[in-house]
Protein backbone atom coordinates (compact mmCIF):
# COMPACT_ATOMS: atom_id res chain seq x y z
CA UNK A 1 0.00 0.00 0.00
CA UNK A 2 1.44 3.37 -0.97
CA UNK A 3 1.81 6.31 1.40
CA UNK A 4 -0.67 8.35 -0.67
CA UNK A 5 -3.30 5.61 -0.24
CA UNK A 6 -2.71 5.41 3.50
CA UNK A 7 -2.90 9.17 3.98
CA UNK A 8 -6.03 9.41 1.78
CA UNK A 9 -7.74 6.64 3.77
CA UNK A 10 -6.64 8.32 6.97
CA UNK A 11 -8.08 11.59 5.75
CA UNK A 12 -11.36 9.91 4.81
CA UNK A 13 -11.53 8.22 8.21
CA UNK A 14 -10.94 11.55 9.94
CA UNK A 15 -13.74 13.18 7.94
CA UNK A 16 -16.09 10.28 8.71
CA UNK A 17 -15.24 10.41 12.42
CA UNK A 18 -16.05 14.11 12.64
CA UNK A 19 -19.23 14.01 10.57
CA UNK A 20 -22.27 15.50 12.24
CA UNK A 21 -25.56 14.15 11.01
CA UNK A 22 -28.13 16.91 10.74
CA UNK A 23 -31.85 16.33 10.48
CA UNK A 24 -33.32 17.61 7.23
CA UNK A 25 -35.54 20.65 7.50
CA UNK A 26 -37.04 20.35 4.04
CA UNK A 27 -39.32 17.66 2.71
CA UNK A 28 -37.09 17.09 -0.31
CA UNK A 29 -34.27 15.01 1.17
CA UNK A 30 -32.42 14.81 -2.13
CA UNK A 31 -32.19 18.58 -2.24
CA UNK A 32 -31.02 18.57 1.36
CA UNK A 33 -28.30 16.04 0.53
CA UNK A 34 -27.10 18.05 -2.48
CA UNK A 35 -26.48 20.99 -0.20
CA UNK A 36 -25.39 18.90 2.77
CA UNK A 37 -21.80 19.97 2.71
CA UNK A 38 -18.58 18.16 3.12
CA UNK A 39 -19.11 14.40 3.03
CA UNK A 40 -21.51 11.64 2.01
CA UNK A 41 -21.13 8.10 3.29
CA UNK A 42 -22.81 4.83 2.30
CA UNK A 43 -22.84 1.65 4.39
CA UNK A 44 -24.12 -1.65 2.97
CA UNK A 45 -23.57 -5.36 3.21
CA UNK A 46 -24.45 -8.23 0.90
CA UNK A 47 -25.95 -11.44 2.21
CA UNK A 48 -25.12 -13.03 -1.16
CA UNK A 49 -21.37 -12.43 -1.10
CA UNK A 50 -20.75 -11.74 2.59
CA UNK A 51 -19.05 -8.47 1.65
CA UNK A 52 -19.47 -5.14 3.43
CA UNK A 53 -19.04 -1.59 2.20
CA UNK A 54 -18.49 1.46 4.37
CA UNK A 55 -17.15 4.35 2.34
CA UNK A 56 -17.16 8.12 2.10
CA UNK A 57 -17.90 8.67 -1.58
CA UNK A 58 -18.30 12.47 -1.70
CA UNK A 59 -16.04 15.10 -0.15
CA UNK A 60 -16.49 18.85 -0.45
CA UNK A 61 -18.65 18.84 -3.57
CA UNK A 62 -16.89 16.06 -5.47
CA UNK A 63 -17.34 12.34 -5.86
CA UNK A 64 -14.30 10.31 -4.74
CA UNK A 65 -13.25 8.15 -7.74
CA UNK A 66 -11.67 5.42 -5.59
CA UNK A 67 -14.84 5.14 -3.51
CA UNK A 68 -17.03 4.95 -6.62
CA UNK A 69 -14.85 2.06 -7.86
CA UNK A 70 -15.43 0.28 -4.53
CA UNK A 71 -19.18 0.83 -4.89
CA UNK A 72 -19.12 -0.49 -8.48
CA UNK A 73 -17.36 -3.66 -7.37
CA UNK A 74 -19.61 -4.14 -4.34
CA UNK A 75 -22.81 -3.68 -6.39
CA UNK A 76 -21.69 -6.01 -9.20
CA UNK A 77 -23.86 -8.82 -10.54
CA UNK A 78 -22.84 -11.50 -8.04
CA UNK A 79 -24.13 -14.26 -10.31
CA UNK A 80 -21.83 -13.37 -13.22
CA UNK A 81 -19.24 -11.23 -11.39
CA UNK A 82 -19.76 -8.48 -14.00
CA UNK A 83 -19.00 -4.92 -12.87
CA UNK A 84 -20.26 -1.69 -14.43
CA UNK A 85 -20.30 1.93 -13.28
CA UNK A 86 -23.14 2.48 -10.84
CA UNK A 87 -24.86 5.82 -11.33
CA UNK A 88 -23.87 7.83 -8.24
CA UNK A 89 -27.32 9.43 -8.16
CA UNK A 90 -28.68 6.06 -7.01
CA UNK A 91 -26.22 6.11 -4.11
CA UNK A 92 -27.23 9.70 -3.35
CA UNK A 93 -30.90 8.68 -3.12
CA UNK A 94 -30.09 5.73 -0.85
CA UNK A 95 -27.90 7.96 1.33
CA UNK A 96 -30.54 10.70 1.57
CA UNK A 97 -33.21 8.11 2.44
CA UNK A 98 -30.94 6.61 5.09
CA UNK A 99 -30.40 10.03 6.69
CA UNK A 100 -34.14 10.65 6.78
CA UNK A 101 -34.70 7.38 8.64
CA UNK A 102 -32.16 8.31 11.30
CA UNK A 103 -30.53 4.90 11.59
CA UNK A 104 -26.89 3.82 11.73
CA UNK A 105 -27.67 0.31 10.50
CA UNK A 106 -26.11 -0.47 7.11
CA UNK A 107 -28.40 -1.39 4.25
CA UNK A 108 -28.60 -5.00 3.19
CA UNK A 109 -28.27 -4.88 -0.59
CA UNK A 110 -30.29 -7.56 -2.33
CA UNK A 111 -29.63 -6.42 -5.88
CA UNK A 112 -27.52 -3.74 -7.52
CA UNK A 113 -26.28 -4.19 -11.08
CA UNK A 114 -27.84 -7.05 -13.02
CA UNK A 115 -26.43 -8.30 -16.29
CA UNK A 116 -29.01 -8.70 -19.08
CA UNK A 117 -28.68 -12.48 -18.65
CA UNK A 118 -29.39 -12.32 -14.91
CA UNK A 119 -32.31 -9.97 -15.46
CA UNK A 120 -33.81 -12.29 -18.10
CA UNK A 121 -33.45 -15.29 -15.77
CA UNK A 122 -35.12 -13.40 -12.89
CA UNK A 123 -37.85 -12.13 -15.23
CA UNK A 124 -38.65 -15.70 -16.27
CA UNK A 125 -39.24 -16.52 -12.58
CA UNK A 126 -41.13 -13.42 -11.47
CA UNK A 127 -43.69 -10.97 -12.88
CA UNK A 128 -42.12 -8.21 -10.75
CA UNK A 129 -38.91 -7.95 -12.82
CA UNK A 130 -39.01 -5.34 -15.59
CA UNK A 131 -37.69 -6.28 -19.01
CA UNK A 132 -35.73 -3.03 -19.29
CA UNK A 133 -34.90 -2.81 -15.59
CA UNK A 134 -32.72 0.08 -14.48
CA UNK A 135 -30.64 -2.54 -12.65
CA UNK A 136 -29.21 -3.42 -16.11
CA UNK A 137 -27.95 0.17 -16.45
CA UNK A 138 -26.48 0.39 -12.95
CA UNK A 139 -29.17 2.85 -11.93
CA UNK A 140 -31.03 0.86 -9.24
CA UNK A 141 -30.67 -0.95 -5.93
CA UNK A 142 -32.97 -3.21 -3.94
CA UNK A 143 -32.37 -2.55 -0.24
CA UNK A 144 -33.54 -3.74 3.17
CA UNK A 145 -33.10 -2.62 6.78
CA UNK A 146 -33.84 -4.76 9.82
CA UNK A 147 -34.59 -1.71 11.99
CA UNK A 148 -37.09 -0.08 9.61
CA UNK A 149 -40.21 -1.39 7.94
CA UNK A 150 -40.63 -1.48 4.20
CA UNK A 151 -43.26 1.25 4.61
CA UNK A 152 -40.81 3.49 6.47
CA UNK A 153 -38.12 2.94 3.84
CA UNK A 154 -40.61 3.59 1.05
CA UNK A 155 -41.76 6.84 2.69
CA UNK A 156 -38.18 8.07 3.15
CA UNK A 157 -37.12 7.24 -0.41
CA UNK A 158 -40.33 8.76 -1.82
CA UNK A 159 -39.69 11.97 0.14
CA UNK A 160 -36.46 12.39 -1.84
CA UNK A 161 -38.58 12.95 -4.96
CA UNK A 162 -35.56 12.00 -7.04
CA UNK A 163 -36.25 8.70 -8.80
CA UNK A 164 -38.29 5.53 -8.79
CA UNK A 165 -39.31 3.88 -5.53
CA UNK A 166 -40.96 0.47 -5.32
CA UNK A 167 -42.37 -1.06 -2.13
CA UNK A 168 -42.22 -4.88 -1.96
CA UNK A 169 -43.80 -5.93 1.33
CA UNK A 170 -43.90 -9.65 0.49
CA UNK A 171 -40.17 -9.75 -0.21
CA UNK A 172 -39.31 -7.16 2.47
CA UNK A 173 -37.33 -4.66 0.39
CA UNK A 174 -37.52 -1.28 -1.30
CA UNK A 175 -36.32 -0.61 -4.84
CA UNK A 176 -34.61 2.77 -5.33
CA UNK A 177 -33.47 4.09 -8.70
CA UNK A 178 -32.38 7.36 -10.29
CA UNK A 179 -34.78 7.15 -13.22
CA UNK A 180 -38.00 9.12 -13.62
CA UNK A 181 -39.79 10.08 -10.42
CA UNK A 182 -42.50 7.46 -9.81
CA UNK A 183 -43.71 5.09 -7.08
CA UNK A 184 -45.32 1.66 -7.07
CA UNK A 185 -46.13 -1.24 -4.79
CA UNK A 186 -45.27 -4.75 -5.91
Amino acid sequence: MSNSTVSRRGLLAAFAATMITAAPTASNAFGFLRGAGDIRRIRMYSGRTGESLDTVYWIEGKYVPEALKEINLFMRDWRTDQVINIDPRTIDIATASHRLMGTNEPYMMLSGYRSPQTNAMLRSRSRGVAQNSLHIKGMAADLRLKSRSVSQMFAAASACNAGGVGQYNGSNFVHMDCGQVRTWRG
